[in-house]
């Protein structure tokens, strides 16, 4: 097999994970051929690889396959070593138990937003993203502290056009999206309001690599009812608690 033969192997395993990633539920192998437009024979056979690799799983009778359990091992030797996840795990603990609120570790990934860890508060009223599930950085007051290191030119090339189209239909101006960025580098937070949802309200400090850049958050959603000063509250604890973590940042 010539090595640009191998590339494309590789390149065809990375584009499965990522679409069964993007759609979070079991795809039958034709169908995932048709979606990645690839020959059926190259992907059985991957997939007959990947499945004999405990990297996928068979579902269903119908042959619909999904992650296998040997990425919940890697993803978990990934959490153990990584001095971001490991220590964001017990501050994430604290901050939703001490605070009756939902607090997330989020990042950037390609041109959006996801969250990587989350728990919530002991109050039945929880909101939250769904760990991994990519989301319009303009949505986000994570999103805007994510890109406080990069060029207006770069923010704009990498945000598509429709990202800055909110749920309800409401629209971002793009230029008032990249003051947001700048106000929220120079802040050192960001509070949103009635973005991704209009009954809640979003809290975020950066965690920062030795660079000073944004390579993480700590946030807070809230309902957008809270007292003015229950949100100052929140704001201090999370900037305590990212300055800690930016400590554990390589």
């Amino acid at each position: 097999m010539s090595s640009g033969e191998r590339q494309s192997g590789v390149d065809r395993v990375v584009d499965i994970f990522e679409e069964l990633l993007r759609s979070r539920e079991p795809i039958r192998i034709g169908e995932l051929a048709r979606r990645l437009e690839a020959p059926r024979s190259t992907l059985y056979n991957l997939v007959n690889r990947l499945v004999a690799a405990d990297l996928l799983e068979v579902m269903d009778d119908d042959g619909s396959v999904f992650f296998g359990r040997a990425m919940q091992l890697y993803g978990t030797a990934y959490a153990e070593t990584n001095p971001l996840q490991r220590h964001a795990r017990p501050l994430l603990e604290t901050l939703a138990a001490g605070s009756d609120a939902t607090a997330q570790l989020c990042a950037l990934r390609h041109d959006k937003y996801v969250v990587l860890d989350s728990r919530s508060g002991p109050s039945l009223f929880r909101i939250t993203t769904d760990i991994g599930v990519p989301v319009p950085l303009p949505w986000t007051a994570s999103g805007r502290l994510l890109l406080g290191h990069s060029s207006p030119e770069q923010i704009s090339a990498l945000i598509p056009a429709d990202d800055y189209t909110l749920p309800d239909g409401r629209v971002i101006d793009p230029q008032d999206f990249l003051t947001d960025v700048a106000k929220s580098r120079d802040d050192g937070y960001c509070v949103t309001l009635g973005l991704s949802d209009r009954f809640t309200c979003c809290l975020a400090a950066p965690v920062r690599n030795p660079r000073g850049e944004a390579v993480a958050t700590l946030c807070f959603v809230v309902p957008a009812d809270q007292p003015e000063a229950r949100r100052l509250e929140l704001l201090r604890r999370l900037i305590e608690a990212s300055d800690r973590l930016s400590r554990h940042c390589r």
